[in-house]
């Protein structure tokens, strides 16, 4: 004779816990995935499309008390926008910082701005701009 079967008749007493919990994971997962694609695709755009300002140093002149920077600045026209500097001595102190703002019609600015410092200045460094 046979040994018998510890398993239930296929259909007979609904589904198990198991399949529950399984469909339950599957459906729970799912959503987080959603969520997941839709946040990197709100922070992307926000990258992307709302960086409306770009600027690089073009050269910069030191003196004791502030630093000259020709920046050039290309952004959408009609933007509004500012642009971080910052200078640092020559033991790597920052002896100045400051945000210069842009504005006006124009897609592409060059502009020489100055840099206030309270020691001698050796680097004029962009830290970034931000539209606004």
């Amino acid at each position: 004779m046979g040994t018998p079967s510890t398993r239930l008749p296929e259909g007979r007493y609904g589904r198990s816990s198991d399949e529950r919990a399984d469909r339950g994971l599957k459906i729970v997962g799912s959503l987080l995935g959603v969520v997941l694609l839709a946040l990197i695709g709100y922070f992307a755009y926000h990258y992307v499309a709302r960086n409306e300002i770009s600027a690089q140093v073009i050269a910069f002149q030191a003196a004791d008390d502030e630093v000259r920077v020709h920046l050039e600045v290309h952004k959408d026209a009609g933007a509004s926008g500012y642009c971080t500097l910052r200078s640092q001595s020559a033991d790597g102190a920052e002896v100045g910082r400051a945000d210069f703002r842009f504005t006006g019609p124009a897609a592409s600015i060059d502009k020489v701005v100055t840099l206030r410092t309270t020691a001698r200045g050796t680097t004029a460094e962009l830290l970034g701009c931000h539209a606004g």
